[in-house]
């Protein structure tokens, strides 16, 4: 049975910049043991398969190593491909999937606006394993539904982070993120996912169902810009709506190709 997959890079306006994740447009499900198997073989953060559901589509995330139940930049790049590859054409398109129904949206700017719930952590004592990883001593700790989060002094104390794997992947969570008051942006990140499969995730969308409701009461206000300083680097423009969080980015098809 051929498939057709696309890889998009997401919340980037370069070549190579920002997040990429497959994205497998389905009839119908396939096993997970197949689906799973698929991921480890693209071996990027995240690969997205998406089946009709209705007037509206169900989608799934899998990493090389484990299935997920929300991602934001695999999300923006289906949507990506289903406006501009796959002739769908109304503005909005919604997604049906463990976290809930998922409202994504074309803006007349070119970028797309996710719509997502938002995951305001909670405040937590320190927790020795992550200042071990981290090799640096957070000003506080968070915990949301998914990940730890970790509030750093600075941008500069974010981009000179060098973590030690080995000892972040104990920390019983989905990940570890990383923030800070930024200089570029309104704040900024890195994220990282080794009990997932991935020391450092380019861009991570839904990081920030976290931070945008934490850096939104921190700095007074409720739009922000927002950058991801990993290797490859990412941008968003966000703003918290009380239960709601939206995250808007660009995206960049990559590749598009068959599975046979």
């Amino acid at each position: 049975m051929g498939m057709k997959i696309f890889i998009v890079n997401a919340f980037t306006e370069t070549k190579f910049g920002g997040n990429p994740a497959a994205i497998v447009p389905l009839a119908e499900w396939l096993p997970d043991k197949l689906m799973q198997a698929m991921a480890a073989q693209h071996n990027l953060s995240e690969t997205a398969y998406i089946v009709p559901q209705g007037d509206a589509y169900a989608i799934r995330w899998f990493t090389p190593t484990v299935e997920v139940s929300l991602c934001g930049h695999a999300t923006l790049a289906a949507a990506h491909i289903y406006f501009n590859h796959l002739g769908y054409s109304k503005d909005r398109i919604t997604f049906h999937s463990q976290s809930g129904p998922l409202n994504v949206m074309k803006r007349n700017d070119g970028k797309i606006t996710l719509d997502f719930p938002a995951n305001d952590p909670v405040k937590i004592m320190s927790l020795p394993a992550i200042e071990q990883g981290l090799k640096v001593k957070p000003v506080a700790f968070y915990q949301s539904s998914f990940d730890y989060m970790a509030v750093l002094e600075n941008q500069k104390e974010i981009e000179n982070l060098s973590p030690d794997f080995s000892i972040l992947s104990q920390v019983p969570s989905r990940g570890l993120i990383a923030t800070a008051k930024g200089d570029v942006a309104d704040f900024v990140s890195r994220c990282f996912y080794p009990q997932s499969g991935i020391n450092e995730d380019p861009v991570t969308g839904s990081a920030h169902t976290v931070m945008v409701p934490f850096w939104a009461k921190k700095l007074g206000k409720k739009k922000l810009s927002a950058a991801q300083l990993s290797g490859r680097k990412g941008w968003l423009d966000c703003e918290w709506m009380d239960e709601r969080v939206l995250i808007s980015g660009n995206a960049i098809t990559y590749l598009e190709g068959d599975i046979f």
